[in-house]
């Protein structure tokens, strides 16, 4: 059997996998309608909170199929569906297919053609976002009680440990925005492009506190995203 990153089994197992958190988001979703009803909610006021609900998850959804799109160039399309539809982030999907790929000698710009690659990648990805799973429901309570015991004791040092935690995480993913800035003009396209994607989420936070403009939350990310999708598209046809 050929080789395709598309192939209809991957497709098929999408659909099972999907299909199968739609079913538990109607379960839950049927549960909680019943609770409402039991503790004495109006039915206007559950199916107003539904509204509201499903409007303001179109955001975040924008954000995840830019992410499938992005992954799709070198993976196909079902593997990121998978993925994002269920668990992870561009951030770090991008990030392990990337290194996993350049251990391999292959850019994530060109397609994947040889099956041993594709799976060394997708196990990079799983194996990397599984500690994720195990250590969040076992050592999260313990992990908030600590930080909450250091605030408790010295506010500032607690605020300024949880904003190092922060910095720190964001730093391992701008080593790949810094790494080819040796290869001249070129490399510091990633560069260029983060530039412009501060300033589009800057202006977003700038019109939110002036304007009040609470709407805005939930889109400046899918408008940071795409306007720096944009730029990089024309910035690298001027460069390159």
């Amino acid at each position: 059997m050929e080789f395709n990153i598309n192939s209809h089994f991957l497709f098929i197992l999408g659909g099972i996998v999907v299909t199968f958190v739609l079913a538990q988001s109607m379960f839950f979703l049927m549960r909680a309608i019943k609770q409402a009803k039991a503790i004495g909610m109006d039915m206007k006021a559950i199916q107003r909170i539904m509204v509201s609900s499903a409007i303001f998850t179109i955001a975040p959804a924008v954000s995840i199929l830019l992410g499938v799109l992005s992954l799709s160039r070198f993976l196909g399309l079902a593997i990121p569906w998978i993925r994002l539809s269920i668990l992870g982030a561009i951030t770090y999907e991008l990030t392990a297919a990337a290194s996993a790929a350049a251990s391999a000698g292959i850019s994530v710009a060109q397609e994947i053609t040889d099956p041993k690659i594709f799976t060394a990648i997708i196990w990079v990805m799983t194996l990397g976002i599984i500690p994720g799973i195990i250590l969040v429901p076992l050592f999260l309570k313990r992990i908030q009680a600590g930080l909450g015991k250091i605030k408790e004791k010295d506010k500032k040092w607690g605020e300024l440990l949880i904003t190092a935690i922060f910095l720190g995480m964001i730093s391992a993913f701008l080593g790949m925005v810094f790494a080819d800035i040796r290869l001249g003009l070129v490399g510091w396209i990633p560069v260029f492009v983060l530039i412009f994607s501060a300033i589009v989420m800057t202006i977003c936070g700038l019109l939110i506190k002036k304007y009040a403009w609470k709407w805005l939350e939930d889109y400046a990310l899918p408008f940071s995203i795409l306007g720096a999708m944009a730029f990089a598209v024309l910035i690298t046809n001027i460069i390159v």
